[in-house]
Protein backbone atom coordinates (compact mmCIF):
# COMPACT_ATOMS: atom_id res chain seq x y z
CA UNK A 1 0.00 0.00 0.00
CA UNK A 2 1.31 3.45 -0.86
CA UNK A 3 2.17 5.60 2.12
CA UNK A 4 1.51 9.31 1.59
CA UNK A 5 2.78 12.17 3.64
CA UNK A 6 2.85 15.86 2.98
CA UNK A 7 6.62 15.53 2.72
CA UNK A 8 6.34 13.09 -0.16
CA UNK A 9 3.76 14.71 -2.43
CA UNK A 10 6.21 15.04 -5.30
CA UNK A 11 7.14 11.39 -5.00
CA UNK A 12 3.43 10.69 -5.32
CA UNK A 13 3.21 12.83 -8.44
CA UNK A 14 6.24 11.17 -9.94
CA UNK A 15 4.47 7.82 -9.53
CA UNK A 16 1.30 9.15 -11.13
CA UNK A 17 2.55 10.96 -14.17
CA UNK A 18 4.50 8.18 -15.85
CA UNK A 19 1.44 6.00 -15.35
CA UNK A 20 -0.73 8.57 -17.08
CA UNK A 21 1.34 8.25 -20.22
CA UNK A 22 1.89 4.51 -19.90
CA UNK A 23 5.60 4.65 -19.36
CA UNK A 24 6.45 8.08 -20.82
CA UNK A 25 8.77 9.93 -18.46
CA UNK A 26 6.70 13.07 -18.50
CA UNK A 27 8.55 14.75 -15.67
CA UNK A 28 11.77 14.67 -17.62
CA UNK A 29 12.41 17.98 -19.28
CA UNK A 30 13.84 16.32 -22.36
CA UNK A 31 11.18 16.29 -25.04
CA UNK A 32 9.36 13.06 -25.77
CA UNK A 33 7.55 14.30 -28.83
CA UNK A 34 8.05 14.77 -32.52
CA UNK A 35 6.50 17.48 -34.65
CA UNK A 36 3.24 16.16 -36.12
CA UNK A 37 0.55 17.40 -38.43
CA UNK A 38 -1.03 20.82 -38.11
CA UNK A 39 -3.72 21.31 -35.50
CA UNK A 40 -7.40 20.91 -36.37
CA UNK A 41 -9.19 24.17 -37.28
CA UNK A 42 -11.12 24.33 -34.02
CA UNK A 43 -8.04 23.81 -31.86
CA UNK A 44 -5.81 26.74 -30.92
CA UNK A 45 -2.73 27.12 -28.71
CA UNK A 46 -3.10 30.23 -26.56
CA UNK A 47 0.32 30.02 -24.94
CA UNK A 48 3.32 27.72 -25.14
CA UNK A 49 5.65 27.43 -22.16
CA UNK A 50 9.40 27.69 -22.62
CA UNK A 51 10.69 26.88 -19.11
CA UNK A 52 12.93 29.46 -17.45
CA UNK A 53 11.01 32.37 -15.94
CA UNK A 54 8.01 31.48 -18.12
CA UNK A 55 7.18 28.28 -16.26
CA UNK A 56 7.07 24.66 -17.39
CA UNK A 57 4.93 21.54 -17.15
CA UNK A 58 1.41 22.71 -16.21
CA UNK A 59 -0.07 19.59 -14.66
CA UNK A 60 -3.02 21.64 -13.44
CA UNK A 61 -5.78 23.10 -15.57
CA UNK A 62 -6.89 26.72 -15.78
CA UNK A 63 -9.70 28.81 -14.29
CA UNK A 64 -11.44 31.80 -15.91
CA UNK A 65 -12.54 35.04 -14.25
CA UNK A 66 -15.55 37.19 -15.18
CA UNK A 67 -13.46 39.18 -17.66
CA UNK A 68 -12.36 36.05 -19.54
CA UNK A 69 -8.80 35.98 -18.20
CA UNK A 70 -7.26 32.57 -17.54
CA UNK A 71 -5.16 31.57 -14.52
CA UNK A 72 -3.12 28.46 -13.80
CA UNK A 73 -0.02 26.96 -12.24
CA UNK A 74 3.11 25.34 -13.62
CA UNK A 75 4.95 22.58 -11.81
CA UNK A 76 8.39 23.90 -12.77
CA UNK A 77 10.09 26.96 -14.13
CA UNK A 78 9.91 30.46 -12.76
CA UNK A 79 12.68 32.50 -11.16
CA UNK A 80 13.66 29.65 -8.84
CA UNK A 81 12.65 26.67 -11.03
CA UNK A 82 10.06 25.69 -8.43
CA UNK A 83 6.88 26.59 -10.27
CA UNK A 84 4.73 29.61 -11.04
CA UNK A 85 1.25 31.05 -10.96
CA UNK A 86 0.41 32.68 -14.29
CA UNK A 87 -2.36 34.70 -15.90
CA UNK A 88 -3.35 34.89 -19.57
CA UNK A 89 -5.14 37.95 -20.97
CA UNK A 90 -6.96 38.01 -24.31
CA UNK A 91 -6.32 40.86 -26.78
CA UNK A 92 -7.84 41.90 -30.08
CA UNK A 93 -6.95 39.73 -33.01
CA UNK A 94 -7.01 36.55 -30.96
CA UNK A 95 -3.66 37.20 -29.27
CA UNK A 96 -3.08 36.23 -25.64
CA UNK A 97 -0.35 37.55 -23.35
CA UNK A 98 1.07 35.88 -20.25
CA UNK A 99 1.89 37.48 -16.90
CA UNK A 100 3.71 35.63 -14.14
CA UNK A 101 1.79 36.43 -10.97
CA UNK A 102 4.12 34.56 -8.62
CA UNK A 103 7.27 32.44 -8.74
CA UNK A 104 7.69 30.02 -5.85
CA UNK A 105 11.02 30.17 -4.01
CA UNK A 106 10.64 27.18 -1.68
CA UNK A 107 9.97 29.12 1.51
CA UNK A 108 6.46 29.95 0.27
CA UNK A 109 5.86 26.57 -1.36
CA UNK A 110 7.18 24.67 -4.34
CA UNK A 111 6.02 22.52 -7.25
CA UNK A 112 2.25 23.16 -7.47
CA UNK A 113 0.43 20.22 -9.03
CA UNK A 114 -3.24 21.03 -8.38
CA UNK A 115 -5.32 23.69 -10.06
CA UNK A 116 -6.46 27.05 -8.78
CA UNK A 117 -9.89 28.17 -7.70
CA UNK A 118 -11.50 31.62 -7.83
CA UNK A 119 -13.79 33.02 -5.16
CA UNK A 120 -16.57 35.52 -6.01
CA UNK A 121 -14.23 38.43 -5.21
CA UNK A 122 -11.63 37.30 -7.73
CA UNK A 123 -9.13 35.91 -5.21
CA UNK A 124 -7.16 32.82 -6.24
CA UNK A 125 -6.51 29.84 -3.95
CA UNK A 126 -4.29 26.83 -4.43
CA UNK A 127 -1.77 24.47 -2.88
CA UNK A 128 1.76 23.28 -3.47
CA UNK A 129 3.22 19.80 -3.18
CA UNK A 130 6.35 20.88 -1.30
CA UNK A 131 8.05 23.86 0.27
CA UNK A 132 7.01 26.02 3.18
CA UNK A 133 8.69 26.45 6.53
CA UNK A 134 9.09 22.72 7.17
CA UNK A 135 8.85 21.50 3.56
CA UNK A 136 5.39 20.10 4.26
CA UNK A 137 3.85 22.13 1.39
CA UNK A 138 1.58 25.15 1.57
CA UNK A 139 -1.92 26.43 0.90
CA UNK A 140 -1.89 29.94 -0.53
CA UNK A 141 -3.97 32.90 -1.67
CA UNK A 142 -3.39 35.45 -4.43
CA UNK A 143 -5.38 38.65 -3.96
CA UNK A 144 -5.67 41.27 -6.74
CA UNK A 145 -4.70 44.77 -5.60
CA UNK A 146 -4.14 48.10 -7.34
CA UNK A 147 -0.41 47.38 -7.28
CA UNK A 148 -0.61 43.83 -8.60
CA UNK A 149 -1.26 40.47 -7.03
CA UNK A 150 -0.51 39.94 -3.34
CA UNK A 151 0.66 36.41 -2.49
CA UNK A 152 0.08 34.99 1.03
CA UNK A 153 0.77 31.60 2.57
CA UNK A 154 -2.39 30.63 4.44
CA UNK A 155 -1.17 27.42 6.06
CA UNK A 156 1.86 25.15 6.00
CA UNK A 157 0.05 22.09 4.73
CA UNK A 158 -0.54 21.50 1.06
CA UNK A 159 -2.10 19.17 -1.43
CA UNK A 160 -1.51 17.74 -4.89
CA UNK A 161 -5.18 18.23 -5.82
CA UNK A 162 -7.49 21.20 -6.13
CA UNK A 163 -8.93 23.01 -3.12
CA UNK A 164 -12.63 23.86 -2.83
CA UNK A 165 -14.37 26.61 -0.83
CA UNK A 166 -17.50 26.57 1.27
CA UNK A 167 -19.89 29.51 1.69
CA UNK A 168 -18.03 30.66 4.82
CA UNK A 169 -14.71 30.90 2.98
CA UNK A 170 -13.15 27.75 4.45
CA UNK A 171 -10.97 25.60 2.20
CA UNK A 172 -11.13 21.81 1.74
CA UNK A 173 -8.66 19.43 0.14
CA UNK A 174 -6.91 16.08 0.28
CA UNK A 175 -3.42 15.50 1.61
CA UNK A 176 -1.78 13.62 4.36
CA UNK A 177 -0.39 11.88 6.16
CA UNK A 178 -3.51 11.52 8.29
CA UNK A 179 -3.67 9.32 11.35
CA UNK A 180 -2.79 6.17 9.41
CA UNK A 181 -0.21 7.52 6.95
CA UNK A 182 -2.50 6.93 3.96
CA UNK A 183 -3.89 10.41 3.38
CA UNK A 184 -6.78 12.49 4.61
CA UNK A 185 -9.45 15.02 3.75
CA UNK A 186 -8.85 18.30 5.56
CA UNK A 187 -10.52 21.63 6.20
CA UNK A 188 -8.65 24.92 6.55
CA UNK A 189 -10.74 27.32 8.63
CA UNK A 190 -10.24 31.06 8.68
CA UNK A 191 -10.63 33.02 11.90
CA UNK A 192 -9.39 36.03 13.80
CA UNK A 193 -6.16 34.21 14.65
CA UNK A 194 -5.47 33.08 11.09
CA UNK A 195 -6.00 29.70 9.48
CA UNK A 196 -6.23 26.39 11.34
CA UNK A 197 -6.52 22.83 10.07
CA UNK A 198 -9.20 20.29 10.90
CA UNK A 199 -8.80 16.74 9.57
CA UNK A 200 -12.24 15.51 8.51
CA UNK A 201 -11.24 11.94 7.76
CA UNK A 202 -8.06 9.86 7.74
CA UNK A 203 -8.01 6.98 5.26
CA UNK A 204 -7.00 3.41 6.09
CA UNK A 205 -8.99 3.59 9.31
CA UNK A 206 -10.20 0.07 8.54
CA UNK A 207 -8.06 -3.06 8.37
CA UNK A 208 -6.26 -3.50 5.03
CA UNK A 209 -7.45 0.01 4.02
CA UNK A 210 -10.88 -1.26 3.03
CA UNK A 211 -12.12 2.33 3.27
CA UNK A 212 -9.57 3.53 0.69
CA UNK A 213 -6.06 4.96 0.68
CA UNK A 214 -4.08 7.56 -1.20
CA UNK A 215 -6.52 10.30 -2.25
CA UNK A 216 -5.05 12.23 -5.18
CA UNK A 217 -7.81 14.48 -6.55
CA UNK A 218 -9.50 17.17 -4.52
CA UNK A 219 -13.07 16.70 -3.23
CA UNK A 220 -16.32 17.91 -4.81
CA UNK A 221 -19.40 19.46 -3.15
CA UNK A 222 -23.01 18.46 -3.62
CA UNK A 223 -25.88 20.89 -3.04
CA UNK A 224 -26.45 19.55 0.51
CA UNK A 225 -22.92 20.29 1.71
CA UNK A 226 -21.51 16.76 1.46
CA UNK A 227 -18.11 16.04 -0.07
CA UNK A 228 -17.31 13.37 -2.67
CA UNK A 229 -13.98 12.09 -3.91
CA UNK A 230 -11.77 9.18 -4.90
CA UNK A 231 -8.73 7.30 -3.69
CA UNK A 232 -6.19 5.67 -5.96
CA UNK A 233 -5.77 2.54 -3.86
CA UNK A 234 -7.43 0.61 -1.06
CA UNK A 235 -11.05 -0.49 -0.98
CA UNK A 236 -12.74 -3.88 -1.09
CA UNK A 237 -11.68 -4.70 -4.63
CA UNK A 238 -9.26 -7.48 -5.46
CA UNK A 239 -6.66 -6.19 -6.03
CA UNK A 240 -7.28 -2.91 -4.21
CA UNK A 241 -7.26 -0.30 -6.96
CA UNK A 242 -9.14 2.59 -5.45
CA UNK A 243 -12.48 3.81 -4.19
CA UNK A 244 -15.19 6.42 -4.61
CA UNK A 245 -16.32 7.87 -1.28
CA UNK A 246 -18.68 10.36 0.32
CA UNK A 247 -18.05 12.45 3.42
CA UNK A 248 -21.53 13.09 4.77
CA UNK A 249 -21.85 16.30 6.76
CA UNK A 250 -24.00 15.43 9.76
CA UNK A 251 -26.29 17.93 11.54
CA UNK A 252 -23.97 17.99 14.57
CA UNK A 253 -21.07 19.16 12.38
CA UNK A 254 -19.27 15.80 12.26
CA UNK A 255 -18.29 14.05 9.02
CA UNK A 256 -19.10 10.42 8.22
CA UNK A 257 -17.15 8.44 5.63
CA UNK A 258 -19.31 6.33 3.27
CA UNK A 259 -17.72 3.89 0.83
CA UNK A 260 -19.62 4.20 -2.46
CA UNK A 261 -17.62 1.87 -4.73
CA UNK A 262 -14.43 -0.18 -4.74
CA UNK A 263 -12.37 -0.73 -7.91
CA UNK A 264 -12.44 -3.27 -9.42
CA UNK A 265 -15.77 -4.78 -8.40
CA UNK A 266 -16.34 -6.96 -11.47
CA UNK A 267 -14.50 -8.04 -14.63
CA UNK A 268 -14.04 -5.04 -16.90
CA UNK A 269 -14.37 -2.54 -14.07
CA UNK A 270 -11.94 0.37 -13.89
CA UNK A 271 -8.74 0.41 -11.89
CA UNK A 272 -6.60 3.13 -10.26
CA UNK A 273 -8.46 6.43 -9.81
CA UNK A 274 -6.53 9.68 -10.04
CA UNK A 275 -9.48 11.77 -11.27
CA UNK A 276 -12.01 13.36 -8.98
CA UNK A 277 -15.80 13.16 -9.26
CA UNK A 278 -18.35 15.49 -10.85
CA UNK A 279 -22.10 15.57 -10.21
CA UNK A 280 -25.06 16.04 -12.53
CA UNK A 281 -28.33 17.77 -11.61
CA UNK A 282 -29.63 14.54 -10.02
CA UNK A 283 -26.46 14.12 -7.91
CA UNK A 284 -25.21 11.17 -9.93
CA UNK A 285 -21.42 10.93 -9.86
CA UNK A 286 -19.09 10.65 -12.86
CA UNK A 287 -15.40 9.91 -13.06
CA UNK A 288 -12.60 8.18 -14.94
CA UNK A 289 -10.12 5.45 -14.10
CA UNK A 290 -6.53 5.48 -15.31
CA UNK A 291 -6.59 1.80 -16.26
CA UNK A 292 -8.92 -1.17 -16.27
CA UNK A 293 -11.84 -1.78 -18.58
CA UNK A 294 -10.47 -4.96 -20.10
CA UNK A 295 -8.90 -3.53 -23.27
CA UNK A 296 -5.13 -3.81 -23.58
CA UNK A 297 -2.97 -0.72 -24.12
CA UNK A 298 0.56 -2.08 -24.28
CA UNK A 299 1.99 -5.25 -22.84
CA UNK A 300 1.25 -4.61 -19.18
CA UNK A 301 -1.58 -2.07 -19.03
CA UNK A 302 -5.25 -1.57 -19.81
CA UNK A 303 -6.73 1.57 -21.32
CA UNK A 304 -9.10 2.92 -18.66
CA UNK A 305 -12.80 3.73 -18.27
CA UNK A 306 -15.37 6.46 -17.75
CA UNK A 307 -18.00 5.53 -15.15
CA UNK A 308 -21.21 6.71 -13.50
CA UNK A 309 -22.36 6.08 -9.93
CA UNK A 310 -26.07 6.33 -9.11
CA UNK A 311 -27.86 5.97 -5.81
CA UNK A 312 -30.56 3.27 -5.76
CA UNK A 313 -33.85 3.49 -3.87
CA UNK A 314 -32.30 1.48 -1.03
CA UNK A 315 -29.52 4.04 -0.63
CA UNK A 316 -26.80 1.85 -2.14
CA UNK A 317 -24.75 3.00 -5.11
CA UNK A 318 -24.49 1.24 -8.47
CA UNK A 319 -21.75 1.72 -11.03
CA UNK A 320 -22.33 1.83 -14.79
CA UNK A 321 -19.40 1.87 -17.21
CA UNK A 322 -20.13 4.59 -19.77
CA UNK A 323 -17.05 3.90 -21.89
CA UNK A 324 -14.15 1.47 -21.96
CA UNK A 325 -11.24 2.91 -23.91
CA UNK A 326 -10.78 0.24 -26.60
CA UNK A 327 -7.41 1.08 -28.15
CA UNK A 328 -4.61 3.65 -27.95
CA UNK A 329 -5.79 5.50 -31.06
CA UNK A 330 -8.90 6.71 -29.21
CA UNK A 331 -6.84 7.72 -26.18
CA UNK A 332 -5.96 5.91 -23.02
CA UNK A 333 -5.09 6.50 -19.36
CA UNK A 334 -7.53 9.28 -18.39
CA UNK A 335 -6.30 10.81 -15.15
CA UNK A 336 -8.26 14.06 -14.84
CA UNK A 337 -11.76 14.94 -13.70
CA UNK A 338 -14.56 15.37 -16.23
CA UNK A 339 -16.69 18.44 -16.92
CA UNK A 340 -20.32 18.86 -18.06
CA UNK A 341 -21.62 21.37 -20.58
CA UNK A 342 -25.11 22.87 -20.38
CA UNK A 343 -26.52 20.16 -22.65
CA UNK A 344 -25.30 17.33 -20.40
CA UNK A 345 -22.33 16.26 -22.51
CA UNK A 346 -19.16 15.16 -20.73
CA UNK A 347 -15.66 16.26 -21.72
CA UNK A 348 -12.29 14.98 -20.57
CA UNK A 349 -8.65 14.38 -21.40
CA UNK A 350 -6.63 11.20 -21.77
CA UNK A 351 -2.89 11.57 -21.27
CA UNK A 352 -1.88 8.73 -23.58
CA UNK A 353 -2.86 7.32 -26.93
CA UNK A 354 -4.05 9.29 -29.92
CA UNK A 355 -1.33 10.47 -32.26
CA UNK A 356 1.74 8.22 -32.13
CA UNK A 357 4.20 11.09 -32.64
CA UNK A 358 4.89 10.88 -28.89
CA UNK A 359 6.14 7.91 -26.92
CA UNK A 360 2.96 5.99 -25.98
CA UNK A 361 0.83 8.62 -27.70
CA UNK A 362 0.40 12.36 -27.26
CA UNK A 363 -3.06 12.19 -25.66
CA UNK A 364 -6.55 13.34 -26.66
CA UNK A 365 -9.47 15.54 -25.70
CA UNK A 366 -12.72 13.57 -25.80
CA UNK A 367 -16.47 14.06 -25.57
CA UNK A 368 -19.22 11.73 -24.36
CA UNK A 369 -22.74 12.47 -25.60
CA UNK A 370 -25.75 10.86 -23.86
CA UNK A 371 -28.50 9.24 -25.92
CA UNK A 372 -32.14 8.63 -25.10
CA UNK A 373 -31.58 4.90 -24.54
CA UNK A 374 -29.02 5.49 -21.78
CA UNK A 375 -25.90 4.83 -23.83
CA UNK A 376 -23.14 7.37 -24.44
CA UNK A 377 -21.41 8.12 -27.74
CA UNK A 378 -17.66 8.70 -27.56
CA UNK A 379 -15.85 11.05 -29.92
CA UNK A 380 -12.35 12.51 -30.04
CA UNK A 381 -12.30 16.30 -30.32
CA UNK A 382 -8.54 16.58 -30.69
CA UNK A 383 -5.52 14.31 -30.98
CA UNK A 384 -2.39 16.09 -29.80
CA UNK A 385 0.59 15.93 -32.13
CA UNK A 386 3.44 17.08 -29.88
CA UNK A 387 3.96 20.33 -31.75
CA UNK A 388 0.59 21.57 -30.45
CA UNK A 389 0.94 20.02 -27.00
CA UNK A 390 1.36 16.58 -25.49
CA UNK A 391 0.15 14.53 -22.54
CA UNK A 392 -2.76 16.47 -20.99
CA UNK A 393 -3.10 15.63 -17.30
CA UNK A 394 -5.68 18.16 -16.12
CA UNK A 395 -9.42 18.75 -16.28
CA UNK A 396 -11.00 21.08 -18.83
CA UNK A 397 -13.18 24.13 -18.23
CA UNK A 398 -15.90 25.67 -20.39
CA UNK A 399 -16.80 29.33 -20.91
CA UNK A 400 -20.34 30.66 -21.39
CA UNK A 401 -20.13 30.05 -25.13
CA UNK A 402 -19.15 26.39 -24.68
CA UNK A 403 -15.50 26.83 -25.62
CA UNK A 404 -13.11 24.44 -23.87
CA UNK A 405 -9.83 25.43 -22.24
CA UNK A 406 -7.09 23.18 -20.90
CA UNK A 407 -3.37 22.47 -20.61
CA UNK A 408 -0.82 19.88 -21.65
CA UNK A 409 2.21 18.95 -19.58
CA UNK A 410 4.63 18.84 -22.53
CA UNK A 411 4.85 19.76 -26.18
CA UNK A 412 4.17 22.99 -27.98
CA UNK A 413 6.68 25.28 -29.64
CA UNK A 414 8.66 25.69 -26.43
CA UNK A 415 8.44 22.04 -25.47
CA UNK A 416 7.20 22.53 -21.91
CA UNK A 417 3.44 22.42 -22.33
CA UNK A 418 0.66 24.66 -23.61
CA UNK A 419 -2.63 26.32 -22.72
CA UNK A 420 -5.20 25.59 -25.44
CA UNK A 421 -8.71 26.42 -26.56
CA UNK A 422 -11.13 24.18 -28.43
CA UNK A 423 -14.24 25.62 -30.07
CA UNK A 424 -16.71 22.73 -30.49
Amino acid sequence: MLTMTRLSCVTQAERLLPTLTQGAAVLALALLWVTGTSAAPKYRVLHGFTSGDDGSAPFAGVVMDKQGNLYGATWGGGEHSLGTIFGLTAHSGGRWSETILHSFDGSDGALPLGGLMLDPSGNLYGATARGGTDNSATAFELKPTSGGWKFSVLYNAGSYGNLVLDKAGNLYGTGGPGKHDEGDVFELMTGSDGWTENVLYSFCAKSHCLDGAGPYAGPTWDTSGNLYGTTQSGGKGSPQWGTAYELKHNPDGSWQHVLLHSFPSFPGDGEVVYAGLVLDAEDNLYGATNSGGGHACGQTSTCGTVFKLSRNANGLWKEIILYRFPNPYNGNSPGASLVFDKAGNLYGTAAGGGNNACANGCGVVFKLTPSSNGTWRYSVLHRFTGSDGANPAAALILDEKGNLYGTTTLGGAGGYGVVFEITP
